[in-house]
């Protein structure tokens, strides 16, 4: 073999040996590297903090005990997962942005996460994935809104509004459940017993969809002319009627026309409903003259903690509902049950009437437990706001009475029964059989 052939290959297979040589040797510098991280931070760090009184556990528990005095507030979560590659890469504290938007890292390598966190003394919520969000965010029954850079806004608030439908279930509450579930709304049905047997999948349905379970009874009868004995039954029976269909009794009632007292109430135990707004669709049976009657002749009384009346045994107050319904929503209410209109309001309801959850009335309200002093606070009317004195028509309202003075006929129900022509204490219903 050519002397310098031989030792061109000789060349060639000496740098080959250099550069394993080199690749072995830079393999071993990247392996005793990642052990000096892993050391430092799982087990130099860790010490460091626990002599210095961070205990990662305290953290945990100072995390914990904080979510459980307030469930709303953020939470801490590590670094850690597919989730979080785009935080793994900001190792600062503070403030830092990606494509999905800003979050904010702790000393600790933790990040804020779904709930509220004060930072330099301005409010934020955090969603789970630990971004800062904007716009209405809702927790529980209450709305809080968030401009545009994340700061919560406690001058901007949702106001509320509960719907309450009497008589049914009928065939055409399944309908307003629809108009209902594409809003995203929610609303108290105050049902007769003697129906619900024949509409059990639409009360489920109501009770899945998150709206109220209520009862009016079991016949729609003047409670003012029945014994105690005899009241406690009409609400029994109607309730083991509600539990069969979904599963649970009514939370709430309302007496038929109205007619309630102390003794009825505490007969029944639970907490009654009158309203602060009567449509009369039980008197107009007609969609033009329900829509004009809410949203036009009684628009002073929609405000913030108004109850509404209507009946959903009613084809045109249910299609009326197709118009008011979104329009309610598109002038900046939130469609509610009583229930959390009343929680929404610091109210704890009890054995007692209430009408309106106004905030001119609320002092007055049982079981109101004062304004909520954590600045994050439920809905508050932002316009058309009632004054509290009175009702749209001017005269006060007592929790007695309706608002327009007349009493609730409730005169028809989906079986085509029909009660009887007189309003008076002793009017008489009639099943029509």
């Amino acid at each position: 073999m050519d002397r310098k052939v031989y030792k061109e290959r000789m060349r060639r297979k000496q740098r080959q040996l250099r550069m394993r040589r080199y690749m072995r040797l830079g393999t071993y510098a990247v392996g005793i590297v990642l052990v000096m991280v892993f050391v430092i931070r799982g087990v130099i760090l860790p010490i460091v903090h626990s002599l210095g009184g961070n205990e990662p556990n305290e953290t945990v528990e100072v995390q914990a005990q904080t979510a459980e005095a307030d469930p709303n507030a953020a939470i801490r979560q590590p670094l850690k997962g597919q989730g979080d590659l785009t935080k793994t890469s900001e190792l600062t504290p503070g403030w830092h942005e990606d494509e999905n938007g800003r979050w904010y890292q702790n000393a600790d390598h933790t990040y804020y996460a779904g709930g509220f966190q004060e930072i330099d003394g301005v409010t934020y919520c955090f969603s789970d994935n630990g971004y800062v969000q904007t716009g209405w965010v809702s927790k529980g029954v209450k709305d809080y809104y968030f401009n545009e850079d994340g700061s919560y806004n406690p001058e901007k608030r949702r106001s509320m509004i509960a719907m309450t439908f009497d008589d049914g279930p009928g065939q055409y509450t399944d309908t307003l459940l629809d108009i209902l579930e594409e809003n995203n709304a929610r609303a108290t049905f105050f049902m007769l017993g003697q129906n619900v047997g024949y509409y059990q999948d639409t009360v489920k349905r109501m009770a899945d969809m998150g709206c109220e379970i209520g009862s009016h009874s079991w016949d729609h009868p003047n409670l003012y002319n029945l014994s105690l004995e005899d009241v406690a039954k009409q609400f029994s029976d109607t309730d083991n009627a509600l539990i069969e269909a979904c599963g649970q009794a009514a939370t709430v009632a309302r007496a038929p026309y109205g007619n309630e007292s102390e003794d009825i109430i505490n007969t029944v135990g639970k907490p009654f409903f009158m309203w602060s707004l009567d449509s009369l669709d039980w008197s107009y049976k007609d969609v033009d003259l329900d829509y004009q009657s809410i949203m036009v002749d009684n628009s002073s009384s929609l405000s913030d903690g108004t109850i509404i009346l209507m009946h959903d045994i009613h084809e045109a107050s249910v299609e009326a509902c197709k118009r008011i319904i979104p329009d309610l929503i598109a002038q900046g209410y939130k469609l509610v049950t009583v229930s959390e209109l009343a929680e929404a309001k610091n109210v704890s309801l009890q054995y007692a009437s209430y009408n309106n959850f106004w905030d001119s009335y609320l002092e007055g309200l049982p079981g109101y437990q004062g304004s909520d002093d954590s600045g994050l606070s439920g809905s508050e009317s932002t316009e058309g706001e009632d004054s509290g004195d009175g009702i749209s028509d001017g005269t006060e309202d007592s929790g007695d009475e309706i608002s327009d003075g007349t009493e609730d006929s409730d005169e028809d129900i989906s079986d085509g029964s029909d009660y009887g022509d007189s309003f008076e204490d002793g009017a008489e219903y009639s099943d029509g059989e």
